[in-house]
C-alpha cells in the first residue's frame, strides 16, 4: 500500500509492529458487529381474515403470546415475530396469503385460518413450501384426512382448533340427545344450516346422530349464506311440527336470524354452533335480541383449564374485546410451537414436526393432543380435551354455560315470549 508515495509500513514513525497491531484491531472492530449481532427472530406467519373479529383476535392472541415468550427470553435464544397475509374468505386470495407468507417472507411457521373452503385450496401450496401450519379456524374433517392420506406431502398440516366438524356432529348430537331430549323432554327438532362445506359435511351426521338418539328430525334445511329474509325459512320450520331449531351457521347473517327471530316471536327456542354468535359483541350489536339463544363454543370466561379465566382477561384488557374462537387455538399454537421447537433444538420442520405429534399441552380450551391425521383430539371421557360448550346469551348480554351437565354454570331460561 502507498501513501504520498512511500510504503504504508515506511511512514516515519510507525513500526511494522505497530502498523500490524493496528490492523488487527481495525479488523477485530469490523468484525465486532457481526459477532455480537443478534440471531434472526423466528418468523410466524399469520393467514387470517383480517376484517373479521375472528382475524383480528388471531392476530392479537398470537401477539399476546409473542410478547410473553420474547419477555422470558424467546426460544433458542431467539425471538418471536409476526408477519401477517389477509387470506380474506376467497380461495384465490388466500392461496396468494401463503404464497406471500412462505416465498417472500420466509416465515417458520404458519399459524391461522378460518374459512374451510380457503384452508382446502391452500393445503397444495403449504405442502410444497414445506412449512408447518396450525390450523385455528377451519374446521372440514377433510383437511386433515389429507394427512392420513398422504403423509409425506402433508404433514406440515396440523389443527389445533376448532374441533371438526365430525366431532362438532357428535357432540351437538349429545346436547340434542341429552340436553333437549332428555332434559327439556322435547324430541321434535329442525336442522337449519347455510350452504358451506364444513355445514354440508356436518349436517348429515348430526341428523343421523340425533334420529339414532330419539330424536324425531322433522325438518332439515339448508340457505344460502347471503340470505336476508329468514321468514320463508322459519315458516317451513314451523310448519315441520318441530319444537327446538338446531342451526349450523358462521358466514350467514346470524345478526339478521337473530333479530328476525326475536321480533316475529318465533315460537320455539333455538341454539347449536353460530359462530358470529361466539363474538363476544353479539349480543350487545343486535341490541340484546340474542337472549334465549344457545351457542356453541369452545371457551367461555369459566374455569375450563388454569389458562382459560387468565386468558380472557388479559386479552380483554389488552383489546377491551372478549375473544372469539380462533383466538384461543392461535395463543396456544404460539406455545405449542415454541415448546417442539425448543425439543427439536431447531426450527427444521422435519424435527419440530415429530416434536408436535408429541405435544401435550394445557391450552385455553382443554388439554391439546393430536391424533394420526394431526387433528386435535376431543373431550371424551377421562380425557379432558376441548368440548363443545352450549352457552346461553341471558339478561344483560351475559353468557352462562347450560350443557355439558358437568361445566353447567346456570340452568336454562326459556326466552320470555315462550311459555313452558
Amino acid at each position: 500500500m502507498k501513501f504520498q508515495g512511500r510504503s504504508m509500513c515506511t511512514i516515519p514513525g510507525i513500526t511494522r509492529s505497530a502498523f500490524l497491531a493496528g490492523v488487527a484491531c481495525a479488523a477485530v472492530g469490523l468484525a465486532a458487529p457481526a459477532a455480537f449481532a443478534q440471531p434472526k427472530p423466528i418468523r410466524i406467519g399469520v393467514p387470517t381474515a383480517m376484517q373479521l373479529q375472528v382475524g383480528r383476535d388471531t392476530q392479537d392472541a398470537v401477539k399476546m403470546a409473542i410478547d410473553d415468550i420474547n419477555a422470558k427470553g424467546g426460544v433458542l435464544g431467539r425471538k418471536l415475530e409476526m408477519v401477517v397475509a389477509d387470506e380474506t374468505e376467497n380461495p384465490e386470495t388466500g392461496i396468494s396469503a401463503i404464497k406471500k407468507l412462505t416465498a417472500d417472507e420466509k416465515v417458520d411457521v404458519l399459524i391461522g385460518g378460518y374459512t374451510s373452503g380457503v384452508t382446502l385450496a391452500q393445503l397444495p401450496h403449504i405442502s410444497s413450501a414445506k412449512t408447518i401450519y396450525l390450523g385455528v379456524g377451519a374446521a372440514s374433517p377433510a383437511i386433515t384426512a389429507k394427512v392420513k392420506q398422504d403423509y409425506d406431502n402433508y404433514k406440515y398440516v396440523f389443527r389445533v382448533g376448532p374441533l371438526n366438524s365430525a366431532h362438532q356432529a357428535r357432540q351437538l348430537t349429545g346436547f340434542i340427545s341429552n340436553f333437549v331430549k332428555g332434559e327439556l323432554g322435547i324430541s321434535k327438532v329442525a336442522i337449519v344450516g347455510e350452504n358451506a362445506k364444513w355445514v354440508q359435511d356436518l349436517v348429515p351426521l348430526l341428523k343421523k346422530g340425533a334420529t339414532e338418539a330419539g330424536a324425531d328430525v322433522r325438518a332439515t334445511e339448508f340457505f344460502d349464506a347471503q340470505t336476508s329474509d329468514f321468514s320463508p325459512l322459519f315458516s317451513k320450520v314451523k310448519d315441520s311440527g318441530a319444537q327446538y331449531m338446531v342451526v349450523v351457521l358462521s358466514h350467514a347473517s346470524s345478526d339478521i336470524f337473530a333479530k328476525q327471530w326475536h321480533d316475529s316471536r318465533f315460537p320455539m327456542p333455538y341454539g347449536g354452533i353460530d359462530v358470529k354468535s361466539m363474538d363476544g359483541d353479539f349480543c350487545q350489536r343486535i341490541g340484546g335480541k340474542s337472549i334465549g339463544e344457545l351457542a356453541a363454543n369452545f371457551a367461555v370466561r369459566a374455569p375450563l383449564t388454569p389458562r382459560t379465566i387468565p386468558f380472557f382477561d388479559e386479552f380483554a384488557k389488552r383489546t377491551s374485546r372478549s375473544p372469539v374462537y380462533t383466538a384461543f387455538g392461535a395463543n396456544d399454537a404460539v406455545y405449542i410451537y415454541a415448546d417442539a421447537v425448543k425439543k427439536a433444538g431447531s426450527t427444521e420442520a422435519g424435527k419440530v414436526i415429530k416434536e408436535l405429534e408429541k405435544t401435550s399441552f394445557t391450552g385455553i380450551t382443554g388439554q391439546i393432543e393430536f391424533d394420526e391425521m394431526h387433528d386435535v383430539k376431543p373431550g371424551a371421557g377421562t380425557f379432558k380435551g376441548p368440548a363443545l360448550l352450549l352457552a346461553q346469551w341471558r339478561d344483560g348480554c351475559k353468557r352462562e354455560v347450560i350443557y355439558p351437565k358437568e361445566r353447567r354454570t346456570a340452568d336454562f331460561v326459556y326466552p320470555a315470549w315462550i311459555k313452558k
